[in-house]
């Protein structure tokens, strides 16, 4: 029943958000070491960024001034990061709001499910009222215990709330790891383009587009069936 099974993890905005541009020019102490940081922490929660790369002191002392203790610095990125996503203004992918009007003609239940936090998605609405009317339930970062690539950090607690098994689901993902998350959920994979190239995503995607433009809930439904 397509109207319950497919359900779409949203990737509908161009932006691109990391913990490294609010670092500024005391980032070097992470980017020399790990030159794709960014591409790294691409779809994990900011508590999770912290924990897993900004609890030792040791990145923040040499590159700082006025350090005072890792916690403290953390609440300075988040500061910082809050103000800068206040004026952000969450483009939409080409050919978003009418490859969504088409799946909801159709009857397709759609879900955003997204590392960011509750903030940040007021930001969203207040740029885009009518967001909220596309999807049927938005899940942020609160709603969960893990970060992607874990599953459970988004997709098949999506598929739960709708009652479907993840298999009968599609996850739409531009990041590293969150295409990793959709395909160890089990859901259909459809990669997009629109933040690393065809070639970088696809061992990840069960199909690639470059955006949605042109792109219908036909061309998706003959997509999955032809998967099967």
């Amino acid at each position: 029943d397509k109207s319950s099974t497919l359900r779409s993890g949203w990737r509908g905005f161009r932006h691109r958000i990391t913990v490294l541009h609010l670092l500024g020019n005391d980032r070097q102490g992470v980017s020399s070491e790990m030159p794709d940081f960014e591409y790294r922490i691409k779809g994990q929660t900011l508590v999770q960024i912290y924990d897993k790369y900004f609890t030792d002191e040791a990145i923040f002392a040499p590159h700082q001034k006025g350090f005072t203790g890792a916690k403290e610095e953390q609440a300075k990125i988040t500061a910082r990061l809050d103000e800068f996503e206040k004026t952000m203004q969450y483009e939409y992918i080409a050919g978003f709001e009418d490859f969504i009007s088409d799946l909801k003609q159709h009857g397709v239940k759609c879900a955003v499910v997204t590392s960011s936090n509750i903030q940040k998605m007021l930001n969203v609405y207040e740029r885009h009222p009518e967001f909220k009317v596309y999807f049927d339930r938005v899940l942020t970062s609160e709603d969960f215990a893990e970060s992607k690539p874990h599953p459970d950090c988004c997709y098949l607690k999506g598929a739960a709330y709708f009652g479907v098994e993840p298999e009968d689901c599609v996850g739409l993902e531009d990041s590293f790891n969150g295409l990793k998350a959709v395909r160890a959920s089990g859901a259909f994979t459809l990669g997009l383009a629109t933040t690393n190239s065809r070639e970088a995503i696809q061992p990840l995607s069960d199909y690639v587009i470059d955006d949605y433009r042109g792109f219908s809930f036909a061309d998706l439904q003959r997509i999955v069936e032809n998967a099967k």
